[in-house]
């Protein structure tokens, strides 16, 4: 793997979808603090990105806007897409993870583009989940392109592993899943997870399917809490979630579902929330049947240790949104 902080040897011409997003800003950055030329395509309105970077306006479920409003008839070396559904409910993923993408990826092979490069998820290799099959099966279309692809499967983020900073402050209990030891993971900042994706246009090893994670060894959500009351200087109390209520719930809410769309909405936010109770952020090894943190590539500096202290300096905190768990 090239260094990270090695010279960028030729510029290239960057279509930058989903750059509205933590993870999309930090790419844009990223993306030219490498030299490149970076348009990013986004909703009307959007705010908050480089200056350097070129602001399109569109809709990115319309092919038609996509290719008269982003693309315009004009030739691009790369498409980077950082776009994905914002609450990972079927109709959702489906429109954006998938038709989104399929219709990107037309208009990018007009533009010329030889590359492409996918932000995707670690837990798309034992999916369940809408979400999580609309991923996969624009990943098979990309495989299937023709073109060279770099397919990031980042584990975990900081945001998603955030949500329980205040209620800790609050002298409240961490609430862990059963015995707060079910799942492992070792997350990805958005800046280091930005300057992986950008090290995909000038690393040629860097192809294929690509799992990443953050640097040091893997934790468990017991160990995260234990780090939190420490930095608080608070003694540790914690509550566990049984899996079985999330359970209930689920049954529960798929049968109200059938007579309402919403509450059929709500019931695959809470498997979303079941699977990542019970499923560790890190490779899967079918061979052993198990979740392998030796196998689960490192990169970056940052650690979410430092990000807890950040915020418990002042740092502001992000709004998680369909990330909050809690």
């Amino acid at each position: 793997m090239t260094e990270a902080g090695a010279p960028n040897t030729f510029s290239q011409r960057v279509m930058l979808l989903g750059a509205t997003g933590t993870i999309g800003r930090a790419t844009a950055q990223a993306l030219l603090n490498d030299g490149h030329e970076v348009v990013c395509f986004n909703r009307p309105g959007a705010t908050g990105l480089p200056q350097r970077a070129v602001l399109r306006s569109g809709q990115v479920t319309d092919p038609q806007s996509l290719r008269r409003d982003g693309f315009k008839g004009e030739s691009f070396d790369v498409l980077v897409s950082c776009l994905a559904s914002r609450s990972g409910a079927p109709q959702d993923a489906w429109a954006i993870d998938h038709a989104a993408h399929v219709a990107a990826l037309e208009e990018a092979k007009r533009a010329g583009v030889r590359h492409v490069v996918l932000l995707s998820a670690i837990c798309v290799q034992k999916p369940k989940l809408a979400f999580q099959h609309a991923k996969l099966a624009f990943e098979e279309v990309l495989i299937k392109s023709g073109l060279a692809y770099s397919i990031v499967r980042p584990t975990a983020y900081f945001k998603s592993m955030s949500g329980q900073i205040g209620r800790v402050r609050k002298g409240k209990p961490f609430l862990l899943f059963g015995d707060g030891q079910l799942t492992a993971t070792k997350p990805i900042s958005d800046a280091d997870l930005g300057r992986y994706l950008a090290l995909c246009l000038r690393d040629p090893s860097l192809r294929g399917i690509l799992p990443i994670g953050g640097p040091g060894p893997a934790f468990t959500q017991r160990e995260q809490g234990e780090w939190l009351f420490g930095m608080l200087g608070q003694a540790p109390r914690f509550r566990s979630v049984p899996v079985r209520m999330l359970d209930m719930i689920i049954s529960a809410l798929s049968v109200l579902g059938r007579l309402s769309p919403t509450l059929r909405a709500k019931a695959e936010l809470a498997r979303i929330g079941r699977y990542y109770a019970t499923e560790s952020m890190l490779v899967w090894d079918d061979k052993s049947g198990r979740y392998d943190a030796d196998a689960t590539p490192s990169f970056g500096n940052d650690t979410l240790r430092d990000h807890y202290a950040a915020i418990i300096a002042g740092a502001p905190e992000q709004d998680l949104g369909a990330h909050r768990v809690f």
